[in-house]
């Protein structure tokens, strides 16, 4: 496989919203129903405004995405940010995952978050192993939170530290900025 990552776009909606839509028939999202192409849209451009959305490519076909989101809406958790990590079904395996996160925790650890969250309704061992390879630790289990499919679902926090807390930390910087960065120090 030779993937590429690189952010998504409203034009990737429609293939986003097909790998996402093999979730909705399992309590891996708790959405019941697929948004439509328009909402994905809408989705995409409202977390690029703050928060990395990446697609990974293999050769024409989108085969996964991740992106980061925002953890809770109080002033004080602006350092921190929830992940999510959909990989199409054909392409499980292959290390689409691995490599979403691995530039996807860069761009955020690069903007200045300093906790990384993630919550993953059990069982779902490939999800948990992904995590854990990144060095993200089990914080916590809600129990029951989520009903779905006939049944009551555990959800397991995970979190990452990225980067140190300080006293007086700088508030992280917009995706815009640092992709600027990130390309300023690629020239030189």
């Amino acid at each position: 496989m030779s993937m590429t990552i690189r952010l998504a776009s409203a034009q990737d909606a429609k293939a986003i919203r097909k790998i996402y839509e093999a979730y909705i028939s399992t309590p891996i999202t708790f959405e019941l129903q697929p948004p439509a192409v328009e909402e994905m849209e809408r989705r995409i451009a409202d977390t690029l405004r703050t928060f990395p959305w990446l697609v990974a490519i293999d050769g024409d076909q989108i085969v996964g995405y991740a992106y980061g989101h925002e953890f809770r809406d109080r002033p004080a958790y602006r350092w921190s940010v929830e992940t999510s990590v959909y990989v199409a079904q054909n392409a499980h395996r292959k290390g689409v995952g691995k490599a979403l996160y691995e530039r996807l925790l860069t761009l955020l650890k690069a903007q200045g978050f300093v906790s990384v969250m993630a919550g993953i309704t059990l069982p779902n061992a490939a999800s948990v192993a992904l995590h854990e390879h990144f060095g993200f630790t089990r914080v916590g289990v809600c129990k029951n939170i989520g009903y779905k499919d006939s049944a009551w679902h555990d959800v397991v926090f995970f979190e990452l530290q990225l980067n140190p807390p300080t006293t007086m930390p700088s508030v992280p910087l917009p995706l815009s900025t640092v992709l600027d960065l990130l390309a300023q120090t690629a020239k030189t």
